[in-house]
């Protein structure tokens, strides 16, 4: 089985994945990481030297890889990857998909400690941090909510979170 977890950046992906993927025993792969590894790029060096539309067409490939992979895996997904080609598509047909929901003033709040880790919000200034990330998250909810099993994560520990989705996924 292979469990994608979707969201916008700082919902939890990362940290959640990690212990679910303890939990459960299941292989860990970051989408963005593996991106990484296999082109010896970080992404910011991925999208300044070969531009977005480059890094989305690798991100496509490799999503496409994982996905068809017999493994128990845990599949964190970057933040954009559900929102272009059909991807939200295919990450439904061959996985579990989780969408990790956080509201804005929790996202914001967690990626004010973050900006200068994220290129996308690294030149947004702190007061219109907020309203960036509400315009963002408005235009990609359409794909986060497709996926199947959402789990608000506001104000809660993340073993409650892990529990909460392994509690829907094996109901």
């Amino acid at each position: 089985m292979i469990i994608s977890l979707v969201g916008y950046m700082g919902s939890g992906k990362s940290h959640i994945s990690k212990i679910l993927s303890e939990k459960l025993d299941f292989k860990l792969i970051d989408l963005d990481k593996e991106i990484s590894r296999r082109n010896k790029l970080t992404i910011p060096e991925i999208f300044e030297r070969k531009g977005e539309i480059y890094f989305r067409k690798l991100e496509r490939e490799t999503l496409e890889e994982i996905l068809a992979s017999e493994e128990n895996v845990i599949l964190s997904l970057g933040g954009g990857t559900p929102v272009y080609y059909n991807n939200m598509e295919i990450i439904n047909h061959n996985s579990k998909s989780v969408f990790l929901r956080a509201s804005v003033a929790t996202l914001s709040e967690r990626l004010l400690k973050q900006k200068e880790k994220r290129p996308l919000i690294a030149n947004i200034s702190d007061e219109n941090l907020a309203e960036f990330i509400a315009k963002h998250l408005f235009e990609r909810n359409d794909f986060y909510n497709k996926a199947q099993i959402s789990v608000v994560t506001d104000s809660r520990e993340p073993d409650d979170i892990v529990n909460e989705i392994i509690e829907k996924l094996y109901l």
